[in-house]
């Protein structure tokens, strides 16, 4: 009787304490990397004003966003007026400081001056500052672990606007594209120590897009896009399986996406354009083939990711002021929001079979229905507010955390979570 009593604490403990039972966000695109949350219960719809805010915090101008691990919001930000670098850590539930972690860094606004989504394992928080110097943190304290100098260490260089490329972390390892004297690098996350680099004997340059994990041909790998198009490099050992070359302009920021079945969609702004390519391996030897080319006049997308769901694959493309679009695994459109909603280079999220939306130009919030024969929208509010509304979202125990130009805020999209 006493142990049952005991085990009873134990659980009313575990149900109180903050984020119980609530799905983590703990890295770019969430913790598989495909921008998808698993929660449910969330409203269909929203009472005038839109749902409740929770919080709201004031940034510097930029993009970076937030990772959320154990009721604990992650972001990166600056201050302008002492020409620091910040990370920075907040309750979920209030937004109230818990530490901030400051270095002197002169980085001068560049469309923007942050980028960049950490990600946390719980006990470290990993981000790849916008003069790409790699930060291991105490998440619980702030203070730092270990470093590493990209431009120092691997001669990486700085990418134009600054770095936009989010560290991933899988498993007990941290992985970097930073280009230079290594195309792609596979830390030990507790000490930074080197597993594995893939060699860069073309000197391939970073650039703003992120390294996705799949599963292609029966192999796991990391894939990631730069100007000389897009790559594949096996999780074991980090040689280069295979390589396509693809004529990006100016600048690549969406990353390769899987689309099952050994397909993989890239695309990129300034008129590239994109394709659906099929990986396959035959003894080893790995080939690629352009299944589905996808001309600009198509579609494209400029800076988010597409998301893959229901055998379709779901994103904001480049014309008409950014449609959000329906797409089947062959590059066809099925619909898009056209005479509904614009969408510029907004960012969008999928949970409980809903998409929520931002309009980049006015940060708009829109709730969309996840189907595949129509654009359905379900509500709209004004969170933020202002232009390059850009930054992605993240979603924990019913609060999603979205931000503007110059404000972070959290909203309540369960009602009394």
């Amino acid at each position: 009787m006493q142990r049952h009593k005991l085990l009873l604490g134990v659980l009313v403990l575990y149900l109180l304490a903050p984020g119980a039972g609530a799905e983590n966000w703990p890295q770019f695109r969430g913790a598989n990397r495909d921008n998808i949350s698993s929660e449910t219960g969330l409203l269909k719809s929203w009472p005038e004003g839109g749902p409740e805010v929770l919080w709201s915090l004031g940034m510097a101008q930029g993009y970076s966003a937030a990772a959320i691990v154990d009721g604990k919001v992650y972001f990166n930000d600056y201050d302008e007026s002492s020409s620091e670098w910040l990370v920075r850590s907040v309750s979920l539930s209030d937004g109230k400081q818990l530490w901030e972690f400051r270095e002197s860094r002169r980085i001068r606004p560049n469309h923007g001056i942050t980028r960049t989504v950490p990600a946390v394992d719980g006990k470290h928080v990993f981000t790849l500052d916008p003069k790409t110097v790699l930060h291991a943190l105490d998440a619980e304290t702030g203070e730092e672990v270990w470093r590493k100098n990209l431009v120092q260490e691997y001669q990486a260089k700085i990418p134009p606007w600054y770095n936009g490329q989010c560290p991933l972390l899988d498993g007990d390892r941290l992985l970097i594209a930073p280009g230079g004297a290594a195309l792609m690098i596979a830390l030990n996350k507790d000490t930074g120590e080197e597993i594995w680099r893939t060699p860069n004997s073309e000197a391939w340059p970073m650039s703003h897009a992120s390294i996705m994990p799949a599963t292609l041909a029966g192999t796991k790998q990391y894939l990631y896009d730069n100007l000389f198009g897009s790559v594949g490099v096996a999780a074991d050992d980090g040689r280069l399986l295979w390589h396509h070359p693809f004529k990006f302009n100016v600048a690549v920021a969406p990353s390769p996406l899987s689309l099952g079945d050994d397909r993989v969609f890239i695309t990129a702004g300034y008129d590239a354009g994109g394709a659906i390519l099929r990986i396959s391996s035959q003894g080893g030897t790995f080939a690629v083939e352009q299944e589905v080319p996808m001309t600009p006049d198509i579609w494209n997308a400029e800076i988010q990711t597409p998301i893959v769901h229901d055998g379709h694959f779901f994103g904001v493309g480049r014309h008409k002021r950014g449609l959000f679009t329906c797409l089947t695994k062959q590059g066809e459109i099925v619909w898009t929001s056209e005479g509904k909603a614009a969408f510029e280079q907004g960012s969008f999220l999928l949970a409980d079979g809903m998409f929520f939306i931002l309009e980049g130009k006015t940060g708009m919030l829109r709730l969309v229905e996840a189907r595949t024969d129509e654009y359905r929208e379900l509500a709209q509010a004004q969170i933020v507010s202002g232009h390059d509304v850009w930054g992605p979202m993240a979603l924990s125990d019913g609060k999603l955390v979205l931000r503007d130009m110059g404000r972070m805020v959290c909203i309540d999209i369960k009602g009394g979570s």
